[in-house]
């Protein structure tokens, strides 16, 4: 008979099992103790028991199929050791371990089914046998009645435990656990690959892949080992004299752990083990069907266990089989009863649903971590002037999907925006409309609106996506050239600046209410920008948290900058990565109570002397004005090498903005690590380049500046257009 002891979930009763036989037909149980006292002369307490008393407590104990004593070997069982006071002689005479002894107390939630089998007996002769010994009518469905109690009490154990795995891998382990050694001595678990998700109808054949072998490890302790597994199996009997169970008689689990299954396995559609899955049902591995399927499944050179000592239950899920579990019992332990089809069922079933939620669970976060990774950028520019570094946490592993996002844009000019913002919740809708307004923000900057323009335009588009769509943001637009930058802020968090010298600073700046509120005007302030500062903009995430307030936190964040300045010294800036890492290190452990956005821009700017500007009036000769500005430029920085190529480029360019423009063209050269020309006019029609007839006259300038320059491109302004192209310095290699 089984025995299932809940070692899983702390000590439990168990009592001790009735015998099988090799079909797996449950036979009446039989108390061995019982069986000891209706042959005890007396009472059955007299410490000489007859020779044929202790013969009777023999064959009762193996029709019951309970283990031999430990240490004993066969006919040296003490007559009346099954009774009180056979025990307490026995004891005394160091046949019996002292239950007093640490050797005999259980450990590690190990079961009390001997003890308990054994008391019970005993107290039931105490109390009506009126010192005959004769057994109370009864006995046999109290045995039984604890035995599904234990059952009852496994199978909740096992199936709590498999439930509290979250991904697959814990779900299956948790299966093996639950199992193994309680339920069986070795376990196989095999899952579809792929596994289907959701309503997705799978394609081509099915197959079946081992994900899982579990087995009983070598015997280190028998003691523990024996309390654990319960009072149905005599672990020091079965093992050898090396400390291991021999499994020699039980194919699929080699002795050295092995578990030498096939891998993978193809169903064919109409076969064996197709009709087992789709019977659902477990079914032993001595019925004709499983006599089949069990081949197909591990690999025909593995010949079955006997008997009913293997076990094959499909594991279904809400739609489908996604896979079958096979368990198995050594020879020295009591094959499978009927009433283990329904453990084995349980299990199965809980495990699958378990399988389907966690594999519904890993798309809903694979498809979380995807729109995240999409909504912010893969990588930030390298707009000249300026450098980025940035940093995204989410407020846990199981919520990674914010509204949280940054953002660098290039604009004309070698200006570029720089973007932070907050939308309310941690939901797939958060990121969603977080997305949205990232995208209306790159569009309007491209736009060159000024930044309370856009945080406007940015109010509006929350308000049309519905009336509970709100949102934080700051948007500044950096200038290297002036060696200022402009911010407008909507409900944000303000910057922190810090200087070369070392000195943070929390600058000033509108507050504004949150964006989505509607009806409110924001304000942009001007401040400088000097060279060596970098400028922090963060989520509230960073400085706010149910253990300080968002004020304290920018305090605490600018006494951070400040330290790690004066660290690094104050001659120059810290390293610009080293420094967003040093800011996430002050967050606590019970600071994450928000997702964090952080985007740091070090201030380089592009000194005077590398920027040439004028203005051109829309006339025929501006072309050739243009040329000559540009050769004085190249004179003046020694790049002289770049005339012909820059006087032909910058002709073509102007000669395109003169023929549209009606106000003066300007015309910018810059000197960085490249050669940028900038030429700008008020059309806002963006040239496009198109391939000329061998007849037209024109249409090739775009053509010479596609093959020429190292880029170019064209950006629309609110007042026109502006047009522009690089190329490489001497010495530096050509770069498309």
């Amino acid at each position: 008979m089984t025995e299932y002891p809940t070692s899983q979930e702390g000590p439990q009763p168990v009592a001790s099992g009735g015998g099988t036989d090799e079909a797996g037909h449950g036979k009446a149980p039989i108390a061995a103790t019982e069986a000891v006292r209706t042959h005890a002369p007396g009472t059955g307490a007299e410490p000489g028991g007859s020779a044929a008393a202790a013969s009777d407590a023999r064959a009762a104990r193996s029709a019951a199929g309970l283990p031999r004593p430990r240490g004993a070997a066969a006919g040296d069982v003490p007559a009346g050791a099954d009774c009180p006071q056979g025990q307490a002689q026995a004891q005394a005479q160091g046949q019996l371990p002292d239950p007093g002894h640490d050797n005999a107390r259980p450990r590690d939630g190990a079961t009390h089914g001997d003890a308990g089998a054994v008391a019970g007996a005993g107290g039931a002769g105490r109390h009506g046998g009126g010192g005959t010994g004769t057994p109370v009518g009864g006995t046999g469905e109290a045995t039984a009645a604890r035995r599904e109690g234990d059952r009852l009490r496994f199978v909740g154990a096992a199936t709590r435990r498999i439930a509290r795995g979250i991904d697959l891998d814990e779900i299956v382990l948790g299966l093996c656990r639950a199992t193994v050694p309680t339920f069986s001595d070795a376990i196989l678990v095999y899952l579809r690959d792929p596994l289907p998700v959701g309503d997705e109808r799978p394609v081509g054949p099915v197959v079946l892949r081992l994900r899982r072998t579990d087995r009983l490890r070598p015997i280190d302790d028998l003691t523990d080992l024996s309390s654990t597994i319960g009072a149905g199996m005599d672990l020091a009997g079965a093992a050898g004299a090396t400390g291991e169970l021999d499994f020699s008689q039980l194919p699929l689990v080699g002795p050295q752990g092995d578990l030498p299954a096939a891998e993978l396995c193809e169903i064919r559609p109409g076969g064996a083990l197709a009709e087992v899955l789709r019977g659902v049902r477990p079914v032993f591995a001595s019925s004709a069907a499983a006599r089949v399927a069990l081949p197909e499944l591990l690999g025909v050179d593995h010949p079955l266990p006997r008997g009913n000592r293997a076990v094959l239950a499909p594991l279904r899920g809400r739609r489908r089989v996604i896979g079958a579990a096979v368990f198995l019992r050594s020879p020295e332990r009591p094959a499978f009863e009927p009433n283990d089809l329904l453990v084995a069922a349980q299990l199965a079933t809980h495990t699958a649903l378990g399988i389907d939620k966690a594999v519904l669970y890993g798309r809903e976060a694979y498809i979380a971590d995807e729109l995240q990774r999409t909504m912010l950028p893969d990588s930030l520019p390298q707009p000249t002037g300026v450098r980025l570094a940035s940093r995204y946490l989410p407020a846990a592993e199981t919520a990674r999907v914010g509204g949280d996002w940054y953002d660098a844009i290039p604009l004309p000019g070698s200006r570029v925006a720089l973007v932070v913002g907050d939308v309310m919740g941690h939901s797939m809708t958060s990121a969603a409309i977080m997305g949205q307004l990232r995208t209306t923000a790159q569009t309007l900057a491209q736009l060159d609106l000024p930044p309370a323009e856009v945080l406007h335009h940015l109010d509006e588009q929350a308000q049309r996506l519905g009336s509970d769509r709100m949102a934080t943001c700051l948007y500044a637009v950096y200038d290297p050239v002036a060696h200022r930058i402009t911010i407008a802020n909507a409900g944000h968090p303000p910057p922190v600046l810090l200087h070369l010298g070392g000195r943070a600073e929390v600058l000033r700046v509108p507050p504004g209410a949150p964006i989505g509120v509607g009806g409110v005007d924001f304000e942009a302030v001007e401040l400088d920008a000097p060279a060596g500062g970098t400028l922090l903009l963060y989520t509230d995430g960073l400085v706010e948290s149910r253990l300080r307030d968002v004020w304290t936190g920018i305090e605490q964040l600018r006494e951070r900058l400040a330290t790690t300045a004066q660290l690094t010294g104050l001659d120059h800036p810290p390293p610009l990565e080293a420094l967003c890492d040093d800011v996430l290190d002050m967050l606590g452990p019970g600071d994450r109570d928000d997702d964090i956005a952080l985007l740091a821009a070090r201030f380089d700017g592009i000194a005077p002397s590398d920027v040439a500007y004028w203005f051109l009036d829309p006339e025929e000769t501006a072309p050739g004005r243009a040329r000559r500005f540009a050769r004085r430029a190249l004179t003046r920085w020694g790049l002289e090498e770049l005339s012909d190529s820059l006087e032909l480029l910058v002709s073509e360019v102007v000669t395109n903005a003169v023929r549209y423009a009606e106000r003066p063209v300007t015309l910018r050269l810059l000197r960085t690590d490249v050669l940028r020309c900038e030429v700008g006019d008020d059309s806002p029609q963006l040239p496009r380049q198109r391939r000329a007839r061998d007849t037209d006259e024109g249409g090739r300038g775009l053509f010479l500046v596609n093959r020429m320059a190292r880029r170019w491109g064209a950006t629309r302004l609110s007042s026109g257009k502006v047009v522009w192209f690089e190329l490489s310095l001497p010495g530096q290699p050509e770069r498309r």
